[in-house]
């Protein structure tokens, strides 16, 4: 049985720093690409960070130099730093990985989810 379980989440003040983490259980995450997605209200959800199996880590262009996503394979987590929050950035923030081979890169691509962890920024 596949789980993604998110936590790391909170309210904090503009400027601020958080760190997200997912804790997977039944599944190698070295062999997965897995990433961070976030939904506000009202939006759609959208990609935040990736990494691959090769280990390469892409973020967009919104969080640039602010978010940093990482793993550790032997422990099965990934992370997501989140820093000099706006706003903006106030969302559910969603674990996703891609249990096949391929990008993880957009909603449609992700096989698994978590039930998200809520950052709220004022």
């Amino acid at each position: 049985h596949v789980q993604l379980v998110e936590s790391g989440g909170g309210s904090v003040q503009a400027g601020g720093s958080l760190r997200l983490s997912c804790a997977v259980s039944g599944l190698t995450i070295s062999w997965k690409c897995m990433g961070w997605f976030r939904q506000a209200p009202g939006k759609a959800r959208e990609g935040v960070a990736g990494i691959g199996t090769n280990g390469v880590a892409t973020t967009t262009d919104s969080v640039k130099g602010r978010f940093t996503i990482s793993r550790d394979n032997a422990k099965k987590t990934l992370f997501l730093e989140v820093n000099s929050l706006k706003a903006d950035d106030t969302a559910m923030y969603y674990c996703a990985a891609k249990v096949v081979e391929g990008s993880c890169s957009t909603v449609t691509a992700i096989d698994l989810w978590g039930r998200g962890t809520q950052v709220t920024v004022s």
